[in-house]
């Protein structure tokens, strides 16, 4: 038996495991499609891994529901460090955590009960260009604005979610050849220079209701297009995250939180 906690981050769930839970689990991927379905799995938007660290204070791999592993996930991240928090394996404040996009700093900001609120630093982001995608059944070319925030995003400015099909527009976008390691897109809509509001397709998941990284994506995009100042409330259908860009040394931060949902035993087949 597999012992597993489930957690969430407004919405966007994660099943975080112990590295030497799976030391036997031949293939993650196929692993993570079984654990992850949402009708005869646990259901989630991936699996969080944690093991050891030589670099930091633990390492996190995040695989996604489809197979795939990313290199980054805000909210999957945050979700395995409150597991931490939670089964007493770390109690200081500030906790260094290595993904595969680089190692990450958290701060546990407030506990109550088993909801866990952090600040975390993302680093710098990286290639931000402007792009003009050719999209089938799309009148003309989908201006969009491309970069790296850990993971690759898309990010789409519109007014109007409900005048567009987001959704098969983020399935489109997602495999596109223009990304051929496919790509994270979201929708965001201007509130005013302090808030915005986003819809997310999420590589290997689809639809999901919050995004850490597509937040600070679209935070970016949104101060480098002068549409927006650089600290935002970002506003998902799960919740709102606390996105800022500092100006001082362009380093990413995001506030969120993390709920505990169960914990179980996953019986090996």
């Amino acid at each position: 038996m597999l012992s597993f906690c489930k957690f969430h981050g407004f919405g966007n769930d994660y099943i975080v495991f112990e590295a030497n839970q799976l030391k036997d689990v031949f293939s993650l991927s196929d692993f993570a499609r079984l654990v992850c379905h949402r009708n005869t799995g646990v259901g989630g938007d991936g699996i969080a891994v944690l093991g050891e660290s030589v670099a930091a204070d633990f390492a996190c791999r995040i695989i996604n529901p489809d197979g795939g592993e990313a290199a980054f996930s805000g909210n999957g991240t945050r979700c395995a460090v409150a597991y931490l928090y939670y089964k007493n394996l770390w109690t200081a404040e500030n906790l260094k955590l290595e993904t595969k996009s680089g190692i990450k700093n958290y701060q546990l900001l407030e506990r109550e009960c088993n909801t866990f609120w952090f600040r975390a630093e993302l680093g710098k982001p990286k290639s931000i260009t402007n792009y003009e995608l050719r999209i089938t059944n799309y009148e003309k070319e989908l201006p969009i604005i491309e970069l790296n925030v850990g993971n690759p995003v898309a990010v789409v400015f519109t007014k109007d979610f409900d005048a567009m099909d987001w959704r098969e527009l983020g399935k489109e976008i997602e495999t596109h050849s223009h990304f051929p390691e496919r790509t994270n897109v979201v929708f965001v809509k201007i509130i005013d220079e302090q808030n915005i509001e986003i819809r997310i397709w999420e590589r290997g998941a689809g639809e999901t209701a919050s995004s850490g990284t597509c937040s600070i994506a679209a935070a970016v995009a949104s101060a480098f297009t002068g549409k927006t100042n650089r600290k935002v409330s970002v506003r998902a259908e799960g919740g709102t995250t606390e996105a800022v860009w500092r100006e001082e040394d362009d380093e990413m931060l995001i506030t969120g939180r993390a709920d505990l949902v169960f914990c179980g035993e996953w019986l090996e087949n």
